[in-house]
C-alpha cells in the first residue's frame, strides 16, 4: 500500500468522523467547538478560560468567544476564582451540564454506530494503532 493511499484513506475517515459529529450536535444545537469546551468542562471542572484554551488547542481570544457564546445561551457561567479573585474560572450551568452529558450519550452512540462494522478485536488493533500513532 502507498503512503500516499494510506494518507488518503485516514483522511476520509477523519471527514467522515467529523461529518458525522457535526450531524449529532446539530438536533442539540450545539456546534463543534461549543460542544468540545463543554465536553472539556464536564471532564475537568471548572476552569480558567487559558486553560480552556490549552485544552481545546486554540487561541485565548477565540476560547473567550466560545466561552461568550454558551454563556449567552446559559451553558456556562464565569466567576471568580476562589484560589485567586482577580482570576476568573468558567463553569458549567445546571443547563450546560445536561447539554453536556446529551452530547456526550449522542456520541457514545453514533462512535458505537461507526464502528459497530468491527469486530472487537479489530477495534482493539485500531486502538492500539491509534495510540501508538498520537504518542
Amino acid at each position: 500500500m502507498e503512503d500516499s493511499t494510506l494518507s488518503e484513506l485516514f483522511w476520509a475517515v477523519a471527514r467522515r468522523l467529523r461529518h458525522l459529529n457535526r450531524e449529532t450536535l446539530e438536533p442539540l444545537n450545539i456546534s463543534p467547538s461549543h460542544g468540545r469546551a463543554l465536553a472539556v468542562l464536564l471532564r475537568h471542572g471548572p476552569l480558567r478560560p487559558g486553560a480552556l484554551a490549552e485544552h481545546l488547542r486554540i487561541a485565548a481570544r477565540s476560547a473567550t468567544e466560545v466561552v461568550d457564546d454558551l454563556e449567552h445561551r446559559g451553558l456556562v457561567e464565569r466567576g471568580a476564582d476562589p484560589a485567586d479573585r482577580r482570576a476568573t474560572l468558567v463553569a458549567l450551568t445546571e443547563a450546560g451540564r445536561a447539554t453536556g452529558d446529551r452530547i456526550k450519550a449522542a456520541r457514545k452512540a453514533e462512535t458505537e454506530r461507526f464502528f459497530g462494522a468491527l469486530s472487537a478485536a479489530d477495534r482493539a488493533e485500531l486502538t492500539r494503532i491509534l495510540r501508538k500513532l498520537r504518542d
